[in-house]
């Protein structure tokens, strides 16, 4: 299984499945027969996983002041015999925040919370990512202290948002656009949370690119209408 280094931090490269199958003929019909039984062990990278199985991200809203609690600890550990455990989605910033009470992992006192649950999940032989993201435009000012919430575009949300006290209704705001020169910065948050991860004891990150948040947002043409160089052609994008 190959490794990539990012940052002077090892990561595996996980695949969306860990048992690929195979055809079989079988009188004049294929049947899947799987190559590898999920119960058995397997070695991701420097990762030897007892099964094969993944606990997918799963967002709780439990983290008071975005700062994992107790309850995540037990959580977590209670689940440490799947495979590999990738966390809820983790903002990456203040400003990467978009639903009520999410962990963060930017600053010492999340790190230090998040070193229990992983200690906690090390210590019943399992093993954890953490799921690095940043909502974008799915957020709005009430998280923000007042601050529009940040996309690759000045284009609104068609859609609903979850505000702090967990109402879930249409936003009349329009998200800022980031400057080019912001667009570093916000890799750069990336960059920090990955090694506060790292500090935390995490085996490795997810990077959250999907369900329309940040990364995606930049990838679309329906949300990423700049003209600079992250956008317009798909190179840039």
């Amino acid at each position: 299984m190959p490794t990539f280094s990012i940052f002077d931090f090892k990561f595996s490269i996980l695949f969306t499945t860990l048992c690929q199958p195979c055809y079989k003929k079988q009188g004049t019909t294929s049947i899947i027969v799987p190559l590898m039984k999920l119960l058995e062990p397997y070695q991701l990278g420097p990762l030897n996983l007892s099964n094969r199985t993944v606990m997918a991200p799963l967002t709780r809203n439990r983290a008071k002041d975005t700062v994992p609690q107790d309850m995540h600890v037990t959580y977590y550990e209670q689940r440490a015999g799947a495979g590999l455990i990738v966390s809820e989605a983790t903002q990456i910033s203040p400003m990467g925040q978009g639903y009520p009470d999410t962990p963060g992992i930017h600053n010492d006192e999340q790190v230090a919370a998040w070193k229990k649950v992983v200690d906690a999940v090390h210590g019943a032989g399992g093993h954890i990512y953490l799921q690095l993201w940043h909502v974008g435009r799915v957020s709005h000012s009430s998280y923000h202290g007042g601050k529009l919430p940040v996309a690759p575009s000045a284009v609104k949300l068609n859609g609903n948002i979850m505000y702090p006290d967990f109402s879930y209704t249409g936003t009349d705001e329009t998200p800022r656009a980031l400057t080019t020169e912001e667009i570093p910065e916000v890799v750069e948050q990336y960059r920090v949370a990955a090694q506060n991860a790292k500090r935390a004891g995490f085996d490795g990150v997810e990077i959250h690119g999907a369900n329309g948040y940040l990364i995606e947002q930049f990838l679309r043409t329906g949300t990423n209408k700049r003209d600079d160089d992250y956008g317009g052609s798909v190179e840039n994008r």
